[in-house]
């Protein structure tokens, strides 16, 4: 019996404010709260919340047969807490079905599993614990940024515990193979590969309301059909997307909330079902390994990393960033941990690039890559300069790393101390409890 694994993707930046060189050394705060919230209550009117009651509604109307699953960022879910909670609250419902699955990701939507593997791991390690925070699952499948995978990334995920990843199903990757096919990691055999059937999700993603493209119009009949046409191995079409596909960059007028409200009817009508991505992963053996030395991803034509890590301004940014790293993590200023999280999202450095956005874009806030770069690179050294502040640059991190320790032990034995305190402190009371106890009996016995 053929499957559909129907998965979104939803995140956004805390997008930078006009942040000047004048600026440097005198105004710490980065962000264009402005933008923000209004780009967010933009989505969620759009996107959020009528596509979670379209979803809710299916749901029950199909008794639990329609799942699908999420990953959201911890910085969007951050952003949705503060302006939007009621949209927060739609996830938590659809959570209570018990249909839908919230997949792991890094908290800041960033590029630390290939710069910094101990910080990967943090971060992954934060979004599992607000995505239980907030939901009440644990995530068992792990979604990297950007669907960004390599057999280096695969082993640190493995390692972490996951037992299956999301992967894109680009041409260098499968070679002759299907996407709708269960897979292994070369690199970590262990690690089940889940791969993204790139046309169906790119049909609906970019095509659907193409006037010119040849398949136009698409319908859902049409989308089960072409599923149900495939070979009977192919047991799993795995259609993935950004979830404001639906209202935001596929706008209401569409069409595109009809075509997914008659998706389910025709899909269970050929006798074809739904699966979140953990029951793929349980039920099914993988047909074979991929092996992946070099990163891919499911952005652009070469399904690459060039994007983020493409040209000479995007590379000397991300060193910037995580040069300073391992001192950010021996801090204790809440305020410096936070902007850390907000400066790694991949989105700074997207906005950097000479081939997606060589001028004004509708996606970049900026006028060009050097804008982006010059604006990122002034908040970054005012950044670095307070990091720097707390432990100078000129202090290696070995002695760093002493000091460090020697606070932690300090604390440690401050802690022991306030324990035997308290112990010798309720001993003390006790006593004085049984004294005065005793006093009042041998005077209830005089008198």
């Amino acid at each position: 019996m053929k499957t559909i694994c129907l998965y979104f993707q939803i995140h956004q930046p805390f997008r930078l404010k006009r942040y000047r060189f004048f600026d440097i050394g005198s105004d710490h705060y980065y962000y264009d709260d402005f933008s923000n919230e209004d780009i967010i209550r933009r989505i969620a009117t759009r996107t959020l919340l009528p596509a979670n009651a379209m979803l809710l509604d299916l749901i029950k109307e199909y008794k639990g047969k329609f799942r699908i699953a999420f990953s959201i960022s911890g910085i969007v879910l951050e952003q949705l807490e503060i302006y939007v909670p009621e949209a927060i609250d739609g996830f938590k419902e659809l959570a209570k079905t018990g249909s839908v699955e919230f997949i792991a990701e890094t908290y800041n939507h960033s590029l630390a599993s290939m710069k910094d593997p101990e910080e990967f791991h943090n971060q992954v390690k934060a979004h599992s614990d607000k995505i239980h925070l907030l939901f009440g699952q644990t995530p068992e499948v792990f979604r990297n940024t950007e669907l960004i995978y390599s057999d280096d990334i695969a082993q640190l995920v493995s390692e972490m515990g996951y037992k299956a990843m999301l992967v894109e199903g680009a041409k260098h990757v499968l070679g002759w193979k299907s996407p709708n096919y269960l897979y292994a990691s070369a690199a970590s055999p262990n690690l089940k590969l889940l791969v993204r059937n790139m046309k169906y999700s790119d049909d609906i993603s970019f095509r659907f309301s193409n006037y010119d493209w040849s398949e136009y119009p698409l319908v859902s009949d049409k989308l089960i059909n072409w599923i149900a046409s495939a070979p009977e191995s192919e047991q799993i079409i795995n259609i993935w997307m950004n979830y404001e596909v639906l209202g935001s960059l596929q706008p209401y007028e569409t069409g595109i909330f009809e075509f997914f409200k008659a998706i389910p009817r025709f899909a269970l009508a050929k006798g074809i079902g739904f699966s979140l991505p953990s029951e793929v992963a349980k039920v099914l053996k993988p047909a074979g390994e991929l092996a992946v030395p070099y990163p891919c991803s499911w952005a652009g034509e070469e399904k690459d990393i060039s994007p983020w890590m493409g040209n000479r301004l995007q590379q000397e940014a991300i060193s910037k960033l995580y040069g300073i790293g391992e001192r950010v993590r021996m801090t204790r200023d809440r305020r410096i941990r936070q902007d850390w999280n907000y400066l790694q999202a991949s989105d700074h450095f997207n906005f950097m690039s000479t081939k997606l956005f060589p001028g004004p874009s509708v996606y970049s806030p900026y006028e060009n890559a050097y804008d982006a770069f010059n604006n990122y690179m002034n908040v970054l050294s005012d950044f670095s300069d307070r990091v720097n502040g707390q432990f100078p640059a000129n202090i290696e991190n070995e002695e760093l790393n002493a000091l460090l320790t020697t606070i932690l032990n300090q604390e440690k034995e401050i802690k022991r101390l306030k324990k035997e305190l308290d112990a010798v402190t309720a001993r003390i009371s006790a006593s004085k409890e049984n004294q005065a106890s005793e006093e009042v009996s041998v005077t209830t016995l005089h008198t």
